[in-house]
């Protein structure tokens, strides 16, 4: 996904990781690259956290770091999980839709196709509008 893809879910994925543990922003961005989000760019994450953190969802504290600065360290508050659990439900919602669109574009792709798998540019769109 590209970083403009990423930006609009980085408050769900940030919530997520610092529900599964604790870190400090590059970490975070570390993590979000192995969860798939490698793009999203580190302005938009240390802007998601501040967001995230004026809204009472994380809580942070300085903390020494042995090599090197001290670093702010991301915790997720009970609001925090509230709202891990609202964009959880919301997230479920999405999917729903994307597995029926993706459903669908099967089904179209296929009968243009003649085949059981493939991809837009395999369409043949000539085909497809009767």
């Amino acid at each position: 996904m590209s970083g403009s893809d990423v930006r609009g879910l980085l408050p769900p994925f940030l919530l997520l990781l610092i529900c599964e543990q604790p870190g400090h922003g590059y970490d975070l961005i570390e993590r979000l690259a192995r969860l798939g989000a490698a793009d999203a760019e580190p302005g938009q994450v240390y802007r998601a956290l501040r967001s995230l953190e004026r809204a009472g969802h994380l809580a942070s504290a300085w903390v020494a770091s042995e090599a090197g600065p001290a670093r702010r360290r991301y915790e997720l508050t009970t609001g925090g999980m509230a709202e891990l659990q609202a964009w959880m439900r919301r997230l479920i919602e999405v999917r729903q839709l994307l597995e029926t669109c993706l459903a669908r574009w099967t089904r179209i792709s296929q009968e243009a196709t003649g085949r059981e798998e493939t991809g837009w540019e395999e369409v043949s769109w000539a085909r497809i509008r009767r």
